[in-house]
């Protein structure tokens, strides 16, 4: 009897692309209001249409937009939530190598689910990529790990449990409106259970008000109840990573912690997990992946820098992994997206695609 892990991709990718200098340009003149949003609109179609025809030509057997559309991997999203709101932050200079965004989300209101314009870019995507097409979005874990403390503080609510049943309901029914569009591969950008696995980022947790001893286990919790009632046949993934914004990161901890948590009290199908250096720890964790259907992805080749690794050494690393899961539980990625926001890593795009081509061909070597 074959197993879900017998048809996942070998290579895949974690979902974000550089955006092309000529998408840069009009979003840049979007900004300005020198182009309308139709013209901003017909840029994308035009630069998504050329990454989804890269991604079929290079063998990647899922497929995403790039997240041409967005401007981050998390506001975007969030914001088209009722009850949470993006601002635009004044910038006295240009942007520097921090941590600093150009815009900030707020929780305003009691947050629910409403149309959603992702909804129809994943229509887009799929008339191009078929049922290749995969879909991103941040985990419900974001709004409660980073903006909890200031939900209470602006009235919205008055405790964090209600926030988190609000995000429950709002994300379930975010996942069958997915489904509902035909959607087979919807994938959850979840950091905060990565960013557990540091001690540094659990004090600065305690600091904001939200840390609690089992933090981690009210987010599997809360990722199983948003995708209870998914329908058959539909893989969810889920992405962990300790920073990626401009080549950078904020967390580091192997994945020991949460391991056990990790692959047996969450459903999910497919772990995107960051490997690309010892900040991530070992692969020991590993051993928990029970026997059956569920993939972890290796992120091994890094979306950080230009530097095109060496085959051999993936490989060899991959070998390293099947000491603690099943070779054909495994499969193989960049650690992260290329472009976690619009300024994307410090790599070129040519890059980028060699990188892609690397995974694909070592996954054909290695899983025929």
């Amino acid at each position: 009897m074959r197993s879900w892990s017998d048809d996942m991709p070998r290579a895949d990718h974690v979902g974000s692309l550089l955006r092309p200098p000529a998408l840069q340009a009009a979003r840049a003149a979007r900004d300005d209001d020198d182009i309308d949003a139709d013209a901003l609109h017909a840029a994308e179609d035009d630069a998504i249409a050329n990454a989804v025809r890269l991604q079929k030509d290079i063998g990647l057997a899922s497929i995403t937009d790039g997240e041409f559309r967005r401007g981050y991997w998390h506001y975007d999203f969030l914001a088209g939530l009722r009850g949470i709101a993006l601002e635009r932050i004044k910038q006295d200079g240009p942007l520097t190598a921090g941590f600093v965004h150009r815009h900030r989300i707020k929780v305003h209101g009691p947050i629910g689910w409403q149309p959603h314009p992702f909804v129809d870019d994943f229509l887009k995507l799929a008339a191009s990529a078929g049922p290749r097409a995969r879909q991103t979005i941040p985990s419900p874990s974001v709004v409660h790990f980073r903006l909890g403390q200031q939900a209470l503080q602006s009235g919205a609510y008055i405790d964090l449990d209600t926030l988190l049943a609000d995000l429950a309901d709002a994300y379930g029914k975010a996942v069958k409106a997915f489904a509902d569009a035909g959607c087979r591969y919807l994938q959850l950008d979840e950091v905060n259970l990565a960013m557990l696995c540091d001690p540094a980022q659990i004090a600065e947790a305690g600091k904001r008000g939200v840390w609690r001893d089992d933090l981690a286990t009210v987010y599997a919790e809360l990722i199983n109840t948003i995708i209870r009632d998914r329908p058959p046949g539909m893989r969810i993934g889920m992405h962990l990573c300790r920073g990626n914004f401009r080549s950078t990161w904020i967390a580091q901890g192997g994945y020991e912690p949460i391991a056990d948590l990790l692959f047996n009290n969450i459903d999910i199908d497919t772990y995107f997990m960051e490997y690309d250096t010892e900040r991530a720890g070992d692969f020991s964790p590993l051993r928990f992946l029970p026997k059956g259907h569920k993939v972890v992805v290796l992120g091994i080749v890094s979306s950080k820098t230009g530097e095109i690794e060496d085959k051999g050494t993936v490989k060899r690393r991959i070998e390293e992994a099947a000491r603690y899961a099943p070779l054909n539980q495994l499969a193989l990625s960049p650690q992260c997206g290329f472009a976690s926001t619009e300024e994307g890593n410090d790599l070129n795009e040519a890059q980028q695609w060699e990188k892609l081509r690397l995974c694909v061909s070592t996954a054909r070597e290695i899983w025929p």
